[in-house]
């Protein structure tokens, strides 16, 4: 079993960590860059600005319209949601706010520190569910964090890894971009390591007794068709989800898992830089 450690910082109540004046201007002109070339050129000049600056410190702000402690300094995914949310997976999020309904149900696979929950938590309303799955230990603790700021209610975090088989596999950690972390085999002896329970995405979804998933997003770097192809083996087609978005891991998958989600009936429609989004309608 994973042992979670409480980071002395998330001892601290939120706010304690709000950006200071210097750091505040810099966030807000990241935030109104535009989406072309020479914006984006100009919100990476000032973030590299604002990160010099953090040091390495948390920072507890409100982006995706929830509140968060973001530690942009090692995590590739708290770096964009700090300076640049709109550029954040913006095409996929606009998708996926349009298939919002009454009692929204989403599972959230490589949850990271809960970027995608709590943007889903703040707008689907009371009656959804929302299952936030990740399995870095540190990184979970962040998530657990992240949703205990807000109001919401609807999101659950799961700490564990999802595979084509239950048991325990290692989870090698990058330490330049500690949420970008791979599972591979438990007996693997390279890099820094940490051994996580697992159990298969059927598993789940039954014991938290899902009858329907609206939505689904995956990314665990490269590992997304030993959760995907063994679920939509063995599920029943009432549970599996309506649309999909799947970090674009094609040289890495060991099967052929967009043939495999056509075959099912989903229609790939829209491809960004990092994701692939996928839907299937009913009957």
């Amino acid at each position: 079993m994973a042992i979670i450690e409480q980071n002395p910082a998330e001892e601290r109540p939120f706010g304690a960590f709000a950006p200071k004046a210097y750091l505040a201007r810099i966030i807000a002109r990241t935030r109104a860059a535009s989406d072309s070339f020479l914006g984006r050129k100009v919100a990476y000049a000032l973030r590299r600005l604002g990160l010099r600056s953090l040091d390495g410190a948390p920072v507890d702000i409100e982006s995706l319209g929830a509140k968060m402690r973001l530690y942009p300094s090692g995590n590739v995914c708290e770096k964009r949601v700090l300076f640049t949310p709109q550029y954040f997976d913006a095409v996929e999020r606009e998708l996926l706010v349009s298939r919002l309904r009454d009692g929204f149900t989403f599972i959230d696979i490589g949850a990271n520190i809960g970027a995608y929950s709590l943007f889903v938590a703040a707008r689907a309303g009371r009656g959804a569910r929302i299952l936030a799955v990740e399995p870095q230990p540190e990184i979970f603790a962040r998530l657990a964090f992240n949703i205990a700021q807000n109001p919401f209610g609807t999101v659950k975090a799961v700490a564990c890894a999802l595979a084509d088989k239950p048991g325990e596999l290692t989870l090698f950690i990058d330490p330049t971009n500690r949420g970008e972390s791979s599972v591979r085999i438990l007996n693997s002896s390279a890099g820094t390591s940490v051994k996580v329970p697992a159990m298969t995405l059927l598993a789940l979804v039954e014991g938290e007794g899902y009858e329907r998933i609206d939505a689904m997003k995956l990314d665990v770097e490269g590992a997304e068709d030993l959760i995907l192809e063994p679920f939509l083996r063995d599920a029943p087609q009432a549970l599996w989800p309506g649309f999909i978005v799947i970090e674009d891991s094609r040289q890495r998958w060991q099967t052929d898992l967009v043939g495999l989600l056509e075959r099912s009936g989903y229609k790939l429609v829209a491809q960004t830089r990092l994701n692939l989004v996928f839907e299937r309608k009913p009957g």
